[in-house]
């Protein structure tokens, strides 16, 4: 860990927003702040004067101002901002800074030529969108459902139903039936919005079927709209509107409707891996004040910038890309195969559409980096100033690679946070440096701690990531769940009134954070504990290990348990006695004796979310004998076939473990 790979120029203060925002601090609350710990150490104590500067400092457009700042402290059921009146999507559509005729959405994929909205034109297409919601009963609170991948549509239609004060909810269009009416079964939504299919590099994929499922699960729907996306000549479905005729011209003017701080506004899920996804719903005020905060504080997005994001709908990721223009970013959409035609592509994208700030996940990174891509070769990054990593932590190899190979002028920020709040708790900022496999800061008005296993805060030793102050994008609640029984059992169990996130984290003495995995997944030999991301970058800095996943098996009587590890190898190859030697010998000398595994198998492939997210703990649940319908739900999964292996190894070990 630590050689510093950028630092921040010596006038970031001049240019940058955070400076801004500084300024404006002392000019207008009499605050000065020495540097960035005192900022946040301000934030995550006096949270009526760090929140109410955000909305004051971002001109919140409000119908009704707010009586306080926090009526309720006390987690979870912390109240902001009440008696304000609001609404996100007329907040979003303000985009400070930006002309009539700027490209605020910039949306290219696989599946047809390149589409380009203007702030003009996104206002106008939500202004009709709304109107056509509207026309087909459409009233606050009702949920609105987008079966449809990362493309401009999407998007109108999220800020056309937030307009209205209705709700809305995506799922990716590869997503299978049963994932999309798990969750939708779930909030009953009355309009239904779908593509007939997509284009996945060069492979059509065709939801025709999917389309018509999810229709006949779903009793509660009053319409469905169709988007010809695969074949904009075919017609729409029987009984179905084409999106035309939903964005039709009409006089109607363009309105928004006021609603309390806290009204929902969209319903994001958990992966689900075991029972039903947790339907997560996020209010108005808490996701625009926190997506004002990150994106423009941290992130340093404004409108010279255009901003990418490597995600599909059914990420949180989306979510927060989207919120761009209510910063005065444009946002770049993509929707494919990021693979094709080869790895390059996506960097070859940000050069095409002058990306300024390229957001991605480590497993992409690394996929780059072990693919011997040298993405500066491939494309003029010259725009790009900022890269964002999420959804796995990326290792201090991927951060040395983006500075070789990218650019040694760019702030890489790495992020961690969840779709529980739609953002990153720790993440990166203009102020500080760039360490190598360092998260560099916990973000402003996000009390994270590191707690040891008896509860108290630690300083340098891993610990599990708590929050121990109210952030007002943490979830207006779950839906259905009207005493907040799931609610609290999600995040409140383990420590009252305090919020346990499952990862875990150390923080340095500089503040500076490393997330080391799941803290249900940990692996606990003799006493020492580690997370599995250090594990992974060990076995997977191996040329000839493609993924890998590993679980660690207790033992009842307190013993060291079994290590077991499960590796995909490259093509051709079989997993022998000198490779297994090989990947215990690297772990030896990385790691220590104890993270050795005492059984390394190979299989095809490793089980994931459908966010691309490793399941150890389903893997660990089938080895101590959970029968495979309990231990995940299938339409959680990427690729279920892939926990076949598990299930014949299991029932292998249970015999040989039966006295003859």
């Amino acid at each position: 860990m630590g050689d510093m790979l950028w630092a921040p120029p010596a006038d970031v203060r001049e240019r940058s927003r955070i400076g801004a925002y500084l300024r404006w601090l002392r000019e207008h609350r009499g605050l000065d702040f020495a540097d960035y710990d005192a900022l946040w150490r301000w934030s995550t104590t006096d949270l009526d004067g760090f929140w109410s500067s955000i909305w004051d400092h971002f001109e919140v457009i409000a119908h009704t101002p707010p009586t306080a700042t926090l009526a309720e402290r006390g987690m979870p059921g912390a109240r902001w901002f009440p008696g304000a009146t609001l609404n996100y999507a007329e907040n979003v559509l303000r985009m400070p800074g930006r002309a009539d005729d700027d490209p605020v959405v910039i949306s290219r994929g696989q599946t047809r030529a390149p589409v380009t909205l203007t702030a003009g034109e996104l206002r106008e297409q939500v202004r009709r969108v709304s109107a056509g919601l509207r026309r087909l009963g459409v009233t606050a609170g009702d949920r609105v459902a987008a079966y449809a991948p990362n493309i401009a549509e999407t998007y109108v239609l999220l800020l056309a139903t937030a307009s209205l004060g209705a709700i809305f909810s995506s799922c990716a269009p590869e997503f299978g039936t049963r994932s999309v009416t798990d969750r939708w079964q779930q909030i009953e939504p009355t309009v239904l919005v779908a593509v007939d299919g997509y284009r996945y590099g060069d492979k059509p994929v065709d939801r025709r079927a999917e389309v018509a499922a999810i229709r006949a699960a779903l009793p509660s729907l009053r319409h469905t709209v169709s988007i010809g996306y695969l074949d904009p000549a075919g017609p729409a479905p029987k009984g179905a509107l084409g999106w035309a005729e939903l964005a039709a011209p009409t006089d109607e003017p363009s309105t928004f409707t006021p609603v309390p701080f806290d009204h929902p506004l969209y319903v994001l899920y958990s992966s689900g891996t075991t029972g039903l996804p947790k339907p997560i719903v996020h209010g108005h005020g808490g996701i625009l004040l926190e997506h004002l905060k990150m994106l423009a504080l941290h992130h340093d997005l404004g409108p010279a910038d255009r901003f990418f994001w490597f995600t599909t709908t059914g990420w949180m990721m989306w979510n927060f890309l989207v919120s761009g223009p209510a910063v005065g970013a444009a946002i770049v959409l993509f929707d494919g195969n990021p693979g094709h035609p080869d790895l390059g592509g996506l960097w070859r994208l940000a050069a095409q559409t002058g990306t300024t700030y390229f957001g991605t996940s480590a497993p992409y990174l690394l996929a780059c980096r072990k693919a011997g891509l040298v993405p500066r070769d491939v494309a003029d990054l010259s725009a790009l100033r900022g890269v964002g990593s999420t959804g796995a932590p990326l290792p201090a190899e991927g951060f040395r690679w983006v500075y070789e190979t990218v650019g040694d002028h760019l702030q890489l920020q790495s992020l961690s946070g969840g779709t529980d709040v739609c953002t990153g708790f720790v993440g990166g900022v203009p102020l500080l440096p760039v360490y190598a496999g360092e998260i560099a800061c916990r973000a402003l008005g996000a009390k994270v701690e590191a707690r040891s296993a008896d509860g108290t805060p630690v300083i340098g030793e891993l610990g599990e990531l708590v929050i121990t102050e109210p952030m007002p994008s943490m979830p207006v609640g779950f839906w259905n769940d009207p005493d907040g029984t799931r609610y609290r059992e999600a995040y409140f169990d383990v420590y009252p009134g305090v919020w346990r996130h499952g990862d875990w984290i150390t923080i340095n003495e500089r503040g500076g954070c490393v997330i080391t995995g799941r803290s249900d997944a940990t692996l606990n030999r003799g006493g020492v504990r580690l997370g599995t991301a250090e594990f992974y970058s060990v076995v997977e800095g191996l040329d000839e290990v493609l993924d890998s996943v590993v679980v660690h098996l207790e033992d009842d009587e307190g013993g060291a348990g079994e290590l077991l590890l499960f590796v995909v190898l490259a093509e051709g190859l079989e997993l022998d006695d000198p490779m297994r030697a090989k990947i215990c010998r690297e772990l030896r000398t990385a790691l220590s004796p104890r993270h050795v595994p005492d059984e390394i198998h190979q299989v095809r492939s490793v089980p994931r979310t459908l966010s691309a997210k490793k399941l150890e703990v389903p893997v660990k649940k089938i080895l101590t004998g959970t029968p495979l319908d309990q231990a995940a739900a299938k339409g959680a999964l990427a690729n279920p076939e892939s926990l076949t292996a598990f299930v014949a190894l299991a029932q292998r070990r249970a015999t040989d473990s039966t006295p003859a």
